[in-house]
């Protein structure tokens, strides 16, 4: 009998295993712009260490293992800030992108007053931009990351978080 991908808020401990998982999933992300130095890549472990204890996270588990992790943050305009969204690649297709999605934005709508998503993502990731208007996201404007990479600005409403699948 297999085990069940289960979804919770990420505790201090599952920091190391978000670090290298972030590591792991984003290689792919870079070589779709040839750029290995896009912000997960570079990423310090303390960093990580910092918006577990601060921001809203949450992990998908397979038994112990950490396989998915995605990260949130109210800004000041009132815009859930999401990002870094990854599920393992050999675990990749099977829902559990979609269901960290809308943990992270039950918490952050309910617990944080959240009142529109928002997140970016690389022009050519084509998974991720499915996913996320599949999920009700739209596409509001552009933007270029730190890293050079030219990002799809999308938000949704806090009040369809909850048709989020």
């Amino acid at each position: 009998m297999g085990m069940s991908v289960t979804i919770s808020a990420a505790a201090d401990q599952d920091a190391e295993q978000i670090f290298r998982l972030q590591y792991l999933c984003f290689q792919s992300e870079a070589a779709l712009y040839g750029n290995y130095r896009i912000d997960p890549l570079v990423q310090t472990l303390d960093s990580v260490r910092e918006e577990v204890a601060e921001d809203c996270v949450f992990v998908a588990r397979l038994g112990e293992e950490v396989v998915g992790s995605v990260r949130g943050r109210v800004t000041e305009d009132g815009a859930a800030a999401i990002g870094k969204l990854c599920v393992h690649p050999r675990l990749q297709g099977h829902g559990i992108g979609a269901r960290l999605l809308r943990a992270a934005e039950s918490a952050l709508a309910d617990e944080r007053g959240a009142t529109r998503f928002r997140l970016h993502t690389g022009h050519r990731s084509e998974s991720g931009l499915r996913l996320y208007r599949r999920v009700g996201y739209e596409t509001v404007g552009t933007a270029r990351g730190a890293d050079g990479v030219p990002m799809i600005v999308l938000e949704k409403s806090a009040g369809t978080y909850a048709a989020t699948a």
